[in-house]
């Protein structure tokens, strides 16, 4: 999830998305899919890669703990053996039946985190502009997380 910035006057490469194309601060979820509490929230800068994040985050899941994930964690098996991502188009070819298939199902178990990110963007202060001072943006994030939660359990 991305939470848009005001362009910094210092140091604005770092903040810049490409995927997004303005300056903002990057925030990861990791849910629970049954519950879909909130289990782990990391934060970076908008230049960050989310598998970058990821792995610098060192979040140590069990292996009987199935991880589903986006495109933009190819590679994530290495790393934590139960998971899946999508398979991924190869150059100048097409998908087959069953990889769209298996697309598919994995994206309708995957929206659950989608979901999530638009309760968390109800609260204006994560999809408007942050103008606070950025090193409390992950207390600020994850207090609302915690309200996300405490909702849920209600």
């Amino acid at each position: 999830m991305e939470s848009p910035i005001e362009r910094p006057t210092k140091r604005q490469k770092g903040f810049y998305s490409g995927q997004s194309k303005k300056h903002v601060l990057k925030s990861q979820v990791i849910i629970e899919l049954k519950s879909r509490k909130i289990m782990a929230l990391r934060h970076g800068k908008g230049k960050t890669h989310d598998f970058k994040l990821f792995k610098k985050s060192k979040i140590n899941l069990p292996e009987i703990i199935k991880m589903l994930a986006d495109k933009g964690y190819q590679g994530i098996v290495k790393i934590h053996e139960n998971s899946a991502t999508p398979i991924k188009k190869p150059r100048g070819g097409k998908l087959t039946k069953e990889q769209k298939k298996y697309n598919r199902e994995l994206n309708r178990l995957r929206v659950a985190v989608e979901h999530v990110n638009r309760q968390l963007k109800i609260f204006k202060i994560l999809s408007y502009p942050y103008r606070n001072r950025h090193k409390r943006f992950g207390l600020r994030s994850h207090l609302i997380a915690g309200i996300y939660n405490y909702e849920l359990a209600f």
